[in-house]
């Protein structure tokens, strides 16, 4: 069996049996979250070098994820914080275990495009892991905006049938729902993000492409409509890679 994934099933294994067991004063959170906004760092870097089809450097990004994600283990696995449920969080940590070593195996195979899945996998379920235990960060109101983008994205299509009754006001909710998810990612930020030039630019950025979809909508302008979503498609991935 490979190191790698005679690893992953001692991890698993050995959360299988940390969740079994009663719960004693865990770990600190706030010290938790530093070391899984390691691994979230890391994971968010080869997501973006997968996306633009450079699977070396993704490869290389994803070794150091190992190693910050084996850090995580080597500290959390047995020292679970209190917010967390243990069931969960022994789920959610072999869950992760899996998807990483899927990743792994993925990209010596030459199949980035299935290792992306894997990989953004890892993000969707240390955010599903936090908002199930009232935990809140930055990083998951920015998949929340990912999500929003997504849905005004999907809108943009040529031509737009501007004479169905709900083309316009589909894309003013779709803009008006991003726009909000934005100012709530913008208001939780941590003082030192809120005031970080590259946090700014993408968020005011974004926030002022958005003041431009009334207008479209209001002269049924589809091009501009794809302009907008073009500026806004770039802010997003932004957000995504730096800040998610």
């Amino acid at each position: 069996m490979r190191p790698s994934l005679l690893r992953s099933v001692l991890t698993a294994v050995l959360l299988a049996l940390a969740a079994s067991q009663s719960a004693q004063a865990g770990a600190p959170l706030a010290e938790f979250e530093v070391a899984a906004e390691a691994v979230a760092a890391h994971n968010r870097v080869a997501l973006g070098y997968l996306r633009t089809g450079n699977t070396d450097l993704a490869t290389l990004e994803v070794e150091r994820l190992r190693t910050a994600w084996n850090a995580l283990v080597d500290r959390f696995g047995n020292d679970r914080p209190d917010a967390f449920a243990s069931e969960r969080y022994a789920m959610t940590l072999a869950d992760i275990g899996g998807r990483l070593a899927a990743a792994e195996t993925l990209l010596r195979n030459g199949q980035p495009e299935a290792a992306e899945t894997a990989l953004a996998g890892i993000r969707e379920a240390l955010s599903r892991l936090r908002r199930e235990s009232g935990v809140t960060v930055l990083a998951d109101c920015v998949l929340d905006a990912n999500a929003a983008m997504a849905a005004l994205d999907v809108l943009d299509r040529a031509p737009l049938d501007w004479s169905a009754s709900d083309t316009a006001a589909r894309i003013a909710a779709a803009g008006d729902q991003y726009r909000g998810t934005l100012e709530r990612c913008d208001g939780m930020a941590p003082p030192a993000v809120k005031t970080n030039p590259d946090f700014r630019r993408l968020i005011d950025g974004a926030l002022a492409s958005l003041t431009l979809v009334p207008k479209a909508v209001a002269e049924r302008d589809g091009e501009l409509f794809h302009r907008i979503v073009i500026e806004l498609r770039a802010f997003d991935n932004l957000l995504a890679f730096r800040f998610g």
